[in-house]
C-alpha cells in the first residue's frame, strides 16, 4: 500500500523537530508520499527547503487566509519565485476563512484572487481552504478561476450537495480524519458522493487525528491509514484498491512522477 498524504504541515511544530522519525513511521504504515503545505511566506520557504531534501516529498507555497493582511507586492513576488522551484507542485493553501476572520474579509478576497492569478501564470493547481465561506469562495473561483490547471478543496467539511457543485466545475475534494468522527455524517454523505478519480486523502497534520486514535497528539502522516481504511469501507472497495485510486488521483492533480 502506497498512500499519499496530500496536505500535511511537516514544517509545523512538533513535527518539524522529528521529521526523520515522522517519515519513517509514515513509510512503515504505508503512507509513502507527502505534500507539505505552505501557510505564510516564511513557512513556504521552509516547505520548499524540506521537500528539496526528502525523496517523494513535494511542497506548495502560499499564504493562508488567516495571514492575508500581511500580504503585499513583495510577498507575492517572492511567492512567485518560490513557486518555480522544481519541488513545488501547487499554489496554496489559499482561500477564505470567515469563521475566525483573523484577516479582514476584503484582504482575504484580495489575496485569494492574487493566488489564483499566480497559479494561472505558472500553470499550477490550487489548494483551497474554505471555512464558513463556501458560496463566497465559489463566487471568486467562478469569476477568476478560468484557466487554472486544477482546484482541490482541502479538509472538505461541507455537504454532498456542495460537493456536487465542486464536481460540476471539475474540482477535486480532499478528506481528513474528520470524516471518521461520530458526528460527521454530513461529511460522510459527501464522501460517498465523490468518485475516487476526484478524491484525495490528507491528514492536515499536526491537527485532527482520526478515529480510533483521535486523542493522539500530534496527528502525523502514519495515522492517515485509519482515514483511508474508513473511506475505503465507506466506498465499498478494498484498501489496496482505494490506495491505488486515490494516489493516482493525487499524482494526476499535482503532476507527480510515478
Amino acid at each position: 500500500m502506497n498512500l499519499i498524504d496530500t496536505h500535511c504541515h511537516l514544517t509545523f511544530e512538533p513535527l518539524v523537530d522529528e521529521v526523520e522519525a515522522v517519515l519513517q513511521r509514515s513509510r512503515a504504515a504505508g503512507v509513502t508520499g507527502w505534500i507539505t503545505v505552505g501557510t505564510t511566506l516564511d513557512d513556504s520557504r521552509a516547505t520548499v527547503e524540506l521537500a528539496g531534501r526528502n525523496e517523494r516529498m513535494y511542497a506548495t507555497v502560499g499564504v493562508h487566509p488567516h495571514d492575508a493582511k500581511e500580504v503585499d507586492a513583495n510577498c507575492l513576488s517572492e511567492l512567485k519565485t518560490l513557486a518555480q522551484h522544481p519541488r513545488v507542485v501547487a499554489i496554496g493553501e489559499t482561500g477564505l476563512d470567515f469563521h475566525y476572520n483573523f484577516s479582514k474579509q476584503p484582504d482575504q478576497k484580495r489575496v485569494f484572487i492574487a493566488h489564483l492569478e499566480l497559479a494561472k501564470e505558472l500553470n499550477l493547481p490550487v489548494v483551497v481552504h474554505s471555512r464558513n465561506a463556501f458560496d463566497e469562495t465559489l463566487d471568486i473561483l467562478d469569476g477568476h478561476g478560468e484557466g487554472i490547471k486544477a482546484v482541490v478543496f482541502h479538509c472538505f467539511s461541507e455537504s454532498a450537495q456542495q460537493a456536487a457543485e465542486l464536481l460540476k466545475r471539475g474540482y477535486f475534494v480532499s478528506f481528513t480524519g474528520v470524516v471518521t468522527f461520530k458526528k460527521a455524517e454530513t461529511i460522510r454523505e459527501a464522501a460517498q458522493a465523490v468518485p475516487l478519480e476526484r478524491m484525495m486523502v490528507e491528514t492536515d497534520c499536526p491537527y485532527m487525528s482520526p478515529e480510533p486514535v483521535r486523542k493522539q497528539r500530534p496527528n502525523e502522516p502514519a495515522l492517515m491509514v485509519h482515514t483511508a481504511q474508513f473511506l475505503a469501507e465507506l466506498k465499498g472497495v478494498d484498501i489496496d484498491g482505494f490506495a491505488r485510486a486515490t494516489s493516482e488521483t493525487a499524482r494526476r492533480f499535482f503532476s507527480l512522477p510515478e
